[in-house]
């Protein structure tokens, strides 16, 4: 409770976050006072990567500033970290197509094929235990009995058979640190008898004590479409504290927000590992014409905003044996101009919603269901002539309706003034400049949408370096997390709980489901509440209250002043300084974990 009560005291220092407004763009003085070389190198790591670890300070200032903005903007010249890598190799369905991510992480229409007798059983043994299971929960929900001598059903063996005695009691009754030694010294056949035999609470009982290898068996036991949600929130966070390639994570983390999909919304669970590393990740610094291509061929895509749905109206119009008709579905061709080119602002009209969307009939998913890829239906496509934003598109075509479409929008200044605003807005302030906003969308134009030569017009752009911009953007949640863990300098070996904790901060990852994705203004984040949420959870996370990761706080001592220093590489603010003092006035023992959470609960900490 005392914990608790200093870390409200914080919220006194709440207004250093809230009332301190950032720079409009019609009092440019603050944007034309440029920073000192100190400030630059903290701006840099601030702002173009998930916070400084001990050690970037020094590192960037020897490479040169100028230097490790050139390797950040050509992240495919720079050697991965060899510690991430090792980290993402088990999480198997990042690399699966969507047809093999059905087939090992099964969904329910599946299981139903199978116990319909329409597809086989699977030979990977856990896969085949579990969907054995989930067969016999289907067949008892539906009041249907199981044939006890099918072949299909092998008996289980007793767990008693499969652990000595002392390991059945470590591991119901172990201490944390032995549960997960015994667990990471097993055989992988042993630890798969022995979880096959195990019922479901027990083996989630588990989980958090669990290597992670040991937690995707527990999932695909428990429930197999689990897993794909669990790898994609660990690859999330572990690259965002471990990659090398920073500025690539968070251009990552921007585009994946600004074409934003909904993991929940049926197929798109298995269909986002695939949208994020073929269509997002390859194209953060590329033309933005590619990119836009690229998620609109996205099956994910396609089947968020329906797009695979859509044909031409009069497709089933006469179709006598069709019950469910079809038609023109404009949620892709909206979207597409108001959320990823033009701009709600941009000067397009209801009509050219119509059109963009007759434009893009044909343009589906092969077997959706079964993860198929994308392709063209030319019986779907609507072939009349077409007019989109005054450019007449000709009758008689086909595919190439929706590519012209995608010329003409990425090509547009409307495009490129909303994709330069929102870039400025990430990593500039919540109000850019307009002159340096203008600049970008010159770039954009005349270099045919290159998004790297755009971040470079930004980063040589003297507003980026001016006291205008310094320290003017707040964390989002998942920025928080991640910027937490590598101040603190915590080792993780699983990155699971932090993703949670990201969730409950506000930002469950891969879970907007509006097409706007996740806000880079500083007013969707601000809140007495959500500070001290942040606050709760940077104690939690200093005292090493998250399963997988692991902090040593001793070497913070607990001088707050100097604790300050070391996590933020700059003095705390007065009010924040005296927010600390008070803050730990009634505690019976300052503990360096203590002071360090406080320090990452600060309202300082939470600004960029």
């Amino acid at each position: 409770m005392r914990v608790l009560a200093a870390s409200l005291m914080l919220v006194l220092a709440l207004p250093a976050v809230t009332k301190t407004k950032p720079p409009k763009p019609d009092d440019p003085k603050l944007f034309q006072k440029k920073l000192g070389k100190d400030e630059q190198i903290l701006h840099a790591l601030d702002r173009l990567t998930f916070g400084p670890r001990p050690g970037d300070v020094e590192r960037l200032k020897k490479i040169g500033l100028k230097k490790w903005l050139d390797q950040q903007l050509h992240p495919e010249r720079i050697k991965e970290n060899p510690i991430l890598e090792a980290q993402l190799q088990p999480l198997e369905s990042l690399r699966m197509t969507p047809y093999e991510t059905v087939q090992h992480y099964p969904p329910p229409q599946l299981i139903k094929a199978i116990a319909d007798g329409k597809q086989p059983l699977p030979e990977d043994p856990v896969l085949r235990s579990t969907v054995e299971r989930l067969i016999a929960r289907y067949k008892a929900k539906k009041g249907l009995e199981q044939d006890a001598n099918s072949p299909d059903l092998e008996p289980v063996r007793p767990l008693n058979e499969v652990l000595e005695p002392w390991e059945l009691q470590t591991l119901r009754s172990g201490a944390p640190e032995k549960k997960r030694e015994l667990l990471e010294t097993m055989t992988t056949d042993k630890l798969e008898d022995m979880l096959v035999a195990m019922p479901r609470p027990f083996r989630q009982q588990l989980f958090n004590n669990a290597p992670t290898d040991v937690r995707r068996l527990i999932l695909l036991l428990n429930a197999p479409q689990q897993v794909v949600a669990y790898d994609l929130l660990q690859s999330k966070l572990l690259r965002a504290i471990e990659s090398n390639k920073q500025l690539a994570e968070e251009l990552d983390d921007f585009w994946f927000n600004h074409f934003n999909v909904f993991y929940d919304k049926g197929s798109d669970r298995f269909l986002i590992p695939e949208y994020e590393r073929d269509a997002i990740r390859p194209n953060v610094l590329g033309k933005f014409r590619d990119l836009l291509e690229a998620t609109a061929k996205s099956p994910a895509m396609l089947f968020y905003l329906d797009n695979f749905q859509s044909v031409s109206p009069d497709v089933d119009a006469n179709n006598k044996n069709r019950k469910v008709k079809r038609g023109l579905n404009e949620n892709y061709g909206r979207e597409l101009m108001e959320l990823h080119t033009l701009g709600v602002n941009g000067g397009y009209t209801q009509h050219d919603v119509t059109e963009v969307a007759r434009c893009f009939t044909g343009w589906t998913i092969f077997e959706p269901r079964k993860g198929g890829g994308f392709y063209y239906n030319d019986k779907l496509h609507d072939k009349g002539e077409k007019v989109v934003l005054g450019h007449v598109i000709p009758a008689g075509g086909g595919m190439n309706d929706g590519e012209q479409v995608l010329d003409i929008l990425a090509a547009h200044p409307s495009t490129a003034h909303f994709i330069s605003k929102e870039l400025a807005q990430r990593f500039v302030a919540d109000n850019p400049p307009d002159a340096l906003v203008e600049k970008m969308a010159q770039t954009f134009l005349t270099t045919s949408g290159d998004i790297r030569e755009v971040m470079k017009t930004m980063l040589s752009s003297k507003e980026f370096w001016s006291q205008g911009a310094y320290r003017a953007k707040l964390k989002t949640p998942f920025e928080m997390v991640a910027s937490s863990v590598r101040a603190l300098d915590a080792s993780v070996t699983d990155a699971w709980a932090l993703a949670n904790q990201v969730g409950n901060l506000g930002e469950p990852l891969y879970r907007k489901q509006e097409p706007t994705g996740y806000s880079n203004l500083n007013s969707e984040w601000v809140s007495s509440a959500a500070l001290i949420n942040r606050m709760n959870f940077a104690l939690q996370l200093a005292k090493n209250g998250f399963a997988g990761v692991k902090v040593d706080t001793r070497r913070f001592g607990n001088n707050p002043e100097m604790v300050a220093k070391t996590l933020m590489y700059r003095s705390a603010s007065p009010q924040t300084r005296a927010a600390l003092n008070k803050a730990l006035l009634d505690q019976k023992q300052k503990t360096p974990a203590v002071v360090a959470g406080l320090v990452i609960g600060s309202p300082d900490f939470q600004r960029r």
